[in-house]
């Protein structure tokens, strides 16, 4: 390799370092590198794959290690490349709240889709902006959005109301009808025994 190839690399690779990111769209790394060439950005990519620089999930998509030492979650994320989080049956089952007997990691987002990388199966449940981007009940783990034990209660119930919970008792449901308040999802007083908040008329 060339002087000028090892400096571009070095510099490109300290660029990615900053961002503080492992996986990555071949678009986001066009534009990070100002390639706007799609044939010089595939020769590239293809040549750090084969020097162990960069790992290919699959077509337009890399990551800094293999896939089997990426967080699955992350990795369904960034797939989705739009803004989501994981919630639903992920969330309810680590919480003991119900059985997620597919083994499907599960994610909320603007699309509705079920894909598989490598061994990871995924679900997305499709949710409407004025929903989605309400950030009440969500949690941060590094750059990762999970949903707490009650949002994702609130976005199961929007998503099907009559779903059975095998751990009900356990779940704090005035903060479940708070989350279905703030976000503006349809009350549930059904499912528990607390007196309905009344909708805001603003």
């Amino acid at each position: 390799m060339s002087t000028v190839k090892r400096n571009t690399t070095q510099q490109r690779f300290a660029q990615l370092a900053q961002l503080n990111e492992l996986i990555f769209h071949a678009k986001d790394l066009a534009n990070l590198w100002h390639i706007s060439n799609p044939n010089n950005l595939h020769t590239t990519l293809k040549r750090y794959a084969q020097q162990g620089l960069l790992y290919r999930i699959y077509r337009g998509f890399y990551a800094l290690k293999p896939i089997a030492d990426l967080d699955p979650s992350m990795l369904g994320l960034k797939a989705l490349h739009e803004y989501g989080y994981v919630s639903t049956e992920t969330v309810l089952a680590n919480a003991g709240i119900m059985q997620q007997a597919s083994g499907q990691i599960t994610l909320v987002s603007a699309q509705s889709k079920r894909f598989k990388i490598g061994d990871y199966s995924y679900r997305s449940r499709r949710l409407a902006d004025r929903f989605l981007f309400q950030d009440i009940g969500l949690e941060k783990d590094g750059s990762l959005n999970i949903a707490s034990a009650e949002r994702a209660v609130a976005d199961m119930l929007y998503f099907n109301p009559a779903i059975y919970f095998d751990g009900s008792r356990t779940i704090d449901w005035k903060k479940v009808a708070h989350i279905q308040k703030i976000i503006g999802y349809p009350f549930t007083p059904s499912r528990y025994d607390i007196t309905s908040p009344k909708r805001s008329r603003a």
